[in-house]
């Protein structure tokens, strides 16, 4: 927890009790966790946080840079800890979301976009994990 009021002070963000449940979660799990998952999450040890809180500290914290936020679900917005480029991989059967490195897939086609200005993009690739 230490970690993560400094983490906050570094960042110029006051770390409020509710402020270090939300991020201590969010910089603590490998998921994907939807604004719900990180409310229950951060009830275990702050009870009293409100369902605003935990939203207005996720959009601060994607506002800082710390997390990115992704509508990988559909009518779901999931706050990712990496923030470095990256694709992700949804398993239909799970609902787990995977990152997959940057550099595992290659995207060819840009300049037949001459139209646009591209400023970033990903690929979410959906399918089943196979076991191993």
């Amino acid at each position: 927890m230490n970690d993560t009021i400094e983490i906050l002070r570094t960042l110029g963000v006051q770390p409020t009790p509710q402020r270090i449940a939300v991020a201590d979660y969010v910089l603590n799990t490998e998921g994907h966790p939807s604004a719900d998952e990180v409310l229950a999450r951060s009830r275990e040890t702050c009870p009293t946080i409100s369902r605003a809180s935990v939203y207005n500290t996720l959009n601060l914290l994607v506002d800082k840079g710390l997390l990115k936020a992704h509508t990988l679900r559909e009518g779901a917005v999931v706050f990712d800890r990496n923030t470095e480029r990256h694709h992700h991989f949804i398993d239909e059967e799970s609902g787990e979301i995977h990152d997959i490195p940057w550099e595992h897939l290659a995207v060819s086609g840009g300049s037949n976009l001459a139209d646009f200005q591209i400023r970033d993009y990903q690929v979410i690739l959906r399918g089943r994990k196979k076991e191993s």
